[in-house]
């Protein structure tokens, strides 16, 4: 299997002696820097052939043939390899110039391939549990960190999308980013496109009065085509109605369709129209405001900042139509630290990266690091096995570990894997 090679051959766990398909000593001096890009596999090794030394590329494949197969005899970027690691060597090969590389067939250690099928065959989660309480914590901490300022890298490229979607607007970007969180997983895609249709330059003229704000927010989201008859009781849902209709024709907007929405299974707390109408209110008071959220570097402040309760009307409302129990809906500190994670925390790195300034990339780092750790099957299970996340920068390192490692089973890429890989089998 290639990928063991490529283990084996990095990690520098090749059997020795070691000898060329002609005969000649190998003796490994450096393995390289492993090329995640194209081109041959290894970069910068320092190899001695024969008593000789070689600095240059490494390939490495199952079978010599792999290299005629991937077309590397017609490519130049192969033309400074050193050495051709195999599996099986079943035929010579030769560079673009036609310079033989030399060969070496490197049988797999028997602990890594039995390591490798525990991992990928193992049912419990985390699958490399065994090796955990063996690691030091100085790797583990290490480990999180690397994950946490991927995890930030990979919402960093979402904040791109939506900056090239809005021409470089930071503050329109800010508030898709702040919508898509309202849905908190289940309706992330349907605010995400509710969102992108609010144009700043028409709702901004009415943002002063929360009742356009709600009726251009309900009606944009559909919510208030709803199909089903209304009560006739519910003043409220027809002054938004007719609000909205007059917005419609001034601004020629389109209204998102209402089942993109989801229902099912949620707590009322959690309905769209809770938390369009706290989505409204945030805005009618002025917070939307990318350079207020800049300004504040207190994580209590911040908090502070998202506090917010919709109109009177929610507050002995879920939906339209339908009173409840009196409920003030503000939201909750739990759900106001998710925010701060999912939005506030990303856009400051991404502000940082991008204006250069390591501050703010900084202050995201901190304020993560100031928040309780997310509570879920992911961060229980990996305390279970001796790894307590002890702050949000440390449990989404643990989402981040899951999501991108543990569920596509890519655990030579994971430093725990390869931990586990390179267990002594006794």
């Amino acid at each position: 299997m290639e990928i063991l090679l490529h283990f084996t051959w990095k990690y520098r766990l090749v059997p020795k002696p070691l000898f060329t398909t002609t005969g000649e000593e190998v003796e490994l001096l450096d393995a390289g820097l492993h090329n995640h890009n194209s081109g041959p596999d290894f970069l910068n090794a320092r190899i001695k052939i024969g008593g000789m030394l070689w600095a240059g590329s490494v390939e490495i494949h199952d079978r010599s043939s792999d290299w005629y197969r991937h077309g590397h005899d017609k490519d130049e970027a192969y033309d400074n390899c050193i050495l051709h690691v195999v599996g099986c060597a079943d035929m010579e090969v030769c560079t673009k110039g036609g310079r033989k590389v030399p060969q070496v067939v490197v049988e797999v250690p028997y602990s890594i391939r039995q390591n490798y099928q525990e991992l990928q065959q193992e049912e419990h989660y985390p699958p490399c549990y065994r090796v955990i309480p063996e690691l030091p914590d100085i790797a583990k901490h290490a480990w999180l960190s690397s994950l946490t300022t991927e995890r930030l890298q990979q919402k960093i490229e979402r904040i791109h999308g939506y900056l090239h979607q809005t021409g470089g607007d930071w503050e329109r970007t800010f508030f898709i980013v702040l919508a898509r969180t309202f849905g908190f997983g289940v309706n992330a895609e349907a605010f995400e496109t509710w969102a992108m249709s609010i144009e700043p330059s028409s709702i901004g003229k009415h943002r002063d009065n929360l009742l356009q704000v709600e009726a251009f927010f309900f009606g944009q989201a559909g919510l208030l085509e709803d199909k089903a008859k209304p009560d006739a009781t519910d003043d409220y849902l027809r002054l938004l109605q007719r609000e909205y209709a007059f917005l419609k024709n001034k601004f020629s907007l389109q209204p998102m369709p209402r089942k993109r929405w989801k229902f099912l299974r949620m707590r009322p707390q959690n309905f769209p129209h809770v938390r369009l109408a706290q989505l409204a209110r945030f805005y009618h008071e002025g917070k939307a405001d990318f350079s207020m959220l800049l300004s504040q570097e207190d994580t209590n402040r911040l908090r502070q900042m998202f506090a917010i309760a919709p109109s009177e009307y929610w507050q002995t409302h879920y939906t339209f139509a339908a009173a409840s129990k009196q409920s003030e809906k503000t939201l909750r500190t739990g759900t106001i630290d998710l925010i701060l994670i999912n939005t506030v925390a990303p856009l400051l790195f991404a502000y940082g990266r991008d204006r250069m300034e390591e501050k703010l990339c900084d202050r995201a780092f901190r304020l993560l690091e100031d928040l309780r750790p997310e509570s879920n099957f992911i961060t229980r299970a990996w305390k279970e096995v001796g790894i307590k996340a002890e702050n949000a920068a440390d449990s989404q390192a643990l989402l981040q570990l899951k999501t991108a490692y543990c569920d596509r089973r890519d655990c030579l890429r994971c430093r725990f894997g390869a931990e586990y890989l390179r267990r002594p089998k006794g």
